[in-house]
This record gives structure tokens, C-alpha cells and sequence, in this order.
């Protein structure tokens, strides 16, 4: 399910900040992965895992995002209904007769 709110935004800025210390620790890992592999096969010893590592880190930051919006939209929405004071209308809009 997909929800279309337009209104609700989580600032880019901030989202960096929150996933600065998640990159850094990706980015020691990476050269940590190049500096391992044998002399003269820096690539064909560090390619596989730096792969794998920028995917997990893709994968990771994607799903943070996608959280840090969904609470973004929860956040921006009352539990209690709308929040200008409106009731909400039933549908139907019928009488408001009740059986005594």
C-alpha cells in the first residue's frame, strides 16, 4: 500500500546527519577490505566483498529513509482524528434518528 502524502517531508539534512556515522563506518570497512587484498591483486581480492558491503550499505540506508518517512507521516497525523476541529461525516448521510 502506498500512501500519496505530499505535505510531509523529513529534511534531507537531517537524515544525513542521522546516517553520518553509518557511511563512515562503510567507508573504513571498504578500505579496510582494499588494504587486506594481496599486492597486485588489489581489485580481484577486495572487488567481491567491497560489492557486497556498498550493497548492504544501500540496503540499510534505503530502509532507513523509507522509515524516517513513515514516521514522519505517523507523526504528522492524529490518532484521534483530524486535527482542525472537523468531525468527521459518516456516510450514508441519512438522518440522525436513533432507536429508543
Amino acid at each position: 500500500m502506498e500512501s500519496r502524502m505530499c505535505g510531509v517531508t523529513v529534511s534531507p539534512e537531517s537524515f544525513a546527519l542521522r546516517m553520518r556515522q553509518e557511511t563512515d563506518r562503510m567507508l573504513r570497512e571498504v578500505m579496510e577490505a582494499v588494504n587486506k587484498a594481496p599486492d597486485g591483486a588489489w581489485i580481484s581480492g577486495s572487488e567481491g566483498q567491497v560489492r557486497e558491503l556498498m550493497g548492504d550499505y544501500r540496503r540499510r540506508v534505503y530502509e532507513a529513509a523509507l522509515q524516517a518517512k513513515a514516521d514522519a507521516v505517523e507523526g504528522a497525523f492524529s490518532p484521534d482524528g483530524p486535527s482542525d476541529g472537523q468531525v468527521p461525516q459518516k456516510q450514508g448521510g441519512g438522518s440522525t434518528q436513533h432507536a429508543d
